[in-house]
């Protein structure tokens, strides 16, 4: 494909545009998560069940009862 250079030029500004107006976006979102809420750190998980057996009933339920009430068969 060939491209004389009024063509060429014109592509060259369009990108240009391009270009700044994605840069403009993440200026601004960048200065939006830097105004935002601070997340603090303290070494919590609160994606963590503390409750295992409840996790368990919740997302297995009558599967994890078939599985394990054969688990005291061992002993």
């Amino acid at each position: 494909m060939s491209f004389d250079y009024e063509k060429r030029l014109e592509l060259i500004k369009k990108v240009h545009k391009a270009r700044l107006e994605r840069e403009a976006k993440d200026r601004e979102m960048l200065a939006e998560m830097e105004a935002g809420e601070v997340i603090k750190n303290d070494d919590t998980n609160i994606n963590h069940w503390t409750d295992a057996s409840s996790y368990a009933n919740e997302y297995y339920g009558e599967t994890m009862r078939a599985t394990t009430q054969f688990d005291n068969d061992w002993d």
